[in-house]
């Protein structure tokens, strides 16, 4: 069973991208030196075949190939050398039958060659002859003209996040420009009378501002420009003005505290009035992270994030993440990598309810072990001392000792 009147995580996902149109932010043209990271808005095809030339992938003897059919150690093929070919070089004559030019790794094969005979299985037998000690098939140890991409053909498909190969292949193809997505502006909106900026010097009952510098790093690494809107008391209306303000300038709304059923609880009510349909959800069966909101209103994400640093990095890789992905287009979720360890203390979970433990690893005796960091969602060094999360699904109780489990790094 789950909590009552909670979502699963699964659902709430589910629910909440539902709402979300895919790829609503417009294109912006940059140069391939600044495109690393950003997220493809439209087929790039390539203007050319890629290398544009057979080229020899061995030092070796640009050749015919039927003119090596039969040769071997024993019985070797003699070809008249008709010259050498360097790297970058266009070759100024055509080989005939019978013939071979010696060429470089990377070479361009000369009009009448078809393949290569790497220089191991040759030999100088004087004059201008070469020995030929091993056949060759057409196109051995050849690059095609088009063989790394053909004129027309799509090579990076829209939606996809560049990546630095991908970049590369930009470069080889002579592309300089391409339209991206543009980065989703995201702001980010503290509230609470305890918090203090994190310049100033603590006192009893504050806490200085962490939220919005994690939230910050996270947007950054998704994709997105994150709007530092400031810290805003527990008060209603200065609260909705700068929930309104937030929403003339970003793509996405983010408002830490103020989510729990408290008295001071006013975000839900001020997302319900901001737009429509307003809230989808408030709460989910996570810990930490249960008081969660989220609403989109008209067209635009605001979603009430919990006060607490761990629950707010919880949060927003289970819940904003996609929801940034799906806006920007893209075509594949991005997921951290995960790996095998052993859970080196047992752990229990509420039934119907996904919990997720930090953890850092370490090596014993060869084996990988996971150590959980049972504290807090109000204390950020556990996930500074964290090296992944284990999850633990609604449907199972916890994890016995020794058991194996799948950490997700972080």
């Amino acid at each position: 069973m789950l909590d009552k009147g909670y979502l699963s995580r699964k659902k709430a996902l589910e629910l909440l991208l539902s709402h979300l149109k895919f790829r609503v932010l417009e294109a912006e043209t940059i140069p391939i030196e600044k495109a690393y990271g950003r997220v493809v808005y439209e087929d790039i095809k390539a203007p050319e075949d890629l290398p544009g030339f057979e080229r020899s992938t061995v030092d070796g003897y640009a050749v015919n190939a039927a003119d090596t059919f039969g040769a071997k150690e024993t019985s070797p093929t003699y070809l008249t050398l008709k010259g050498e070919i360097s790297m970058g070089e266009i070759p100024s004559f055509e080989l005939k039958r019978g013939e071979c030019a010696y060429i470089h790794t990377g070479g361009m094969l000369p009009p009448g060659a078809n393949a290569v005979v790497m220089v191991e299985h040759t030999s100088l037998a004087g004059g201008n002859l070469v020995e030929i000690f091993k056949a060759v098939s057409p196109y051995e140890n050849v690059i095609l003209r088009d063989e790394d991409a053909k004129k027309g053909e799509v090579i990076i498909p829209a939606g996809k996040r560049l990546k630095p190969q991908d970049i590369g292949a930009l470069a080889g193809l002579g592309i300089s420009e391409i339209k991206v997505v543009k980065k989703p502006k995201i702001a980010i909106i503290l509230t609470g009378d305890e918090i203090i900026p994190h310049t100033e010097k603590i006192t009893p009952g504050k806490v200085r501002d962490i939220n919005s510098f994690t939230l910050s790093g996270l947007i950054d690494e998704t994709g997105g420009v994150s709007l530092k809107m400031g810290i805003v008391e527990d008060n209603y209306e200065k609260i909705k003005e700068m929930v309104q303000k937030a929403y003339e300038l970003a793509d996405i709304i983010l408002i830490t505290g103020g989510t729990s059923a408290g008295t001071k609880d006013m975000t839900a009510q001020i997302i319900n009035e901001l737009g429509k349909p307003g809230i989808l959800f408030h709460g989910v069966s996570i810990k930490p992270g249960k008081p969660i909101i989220a609403g989109i209103c008209n067209d635009k994400p605001v979603f009430g994030l919990p006060g607490h640093p761990v629950a707010v990095y919880i949060c927003f890789d289970l819940f904003v993440k996609p929801v940034i992905e799906k806006m920007m287009g893209l075509n594949k979720r991005s997921f951290k990598p995960k790996i095998k360890a052993k859970i080196s203390k047992s752990i229990y979970s509420q039934a119907g309810r996904t919990d997720f433990i930090r953890v850092f690893l370490e090596k014993r005796d060869g084996e990988l072990w996971a150590v959980p960091l049972l504290s807090k969602s109000g204390l950020i060094m556990s996930l500074v001392k964290a090296d992944g999360l284990i999850c633990i699904p609604e449907n199972l109780l916890g994890y016995e000792k020794g058991k194996e489990v799948e950490v997700e790094l972080i």
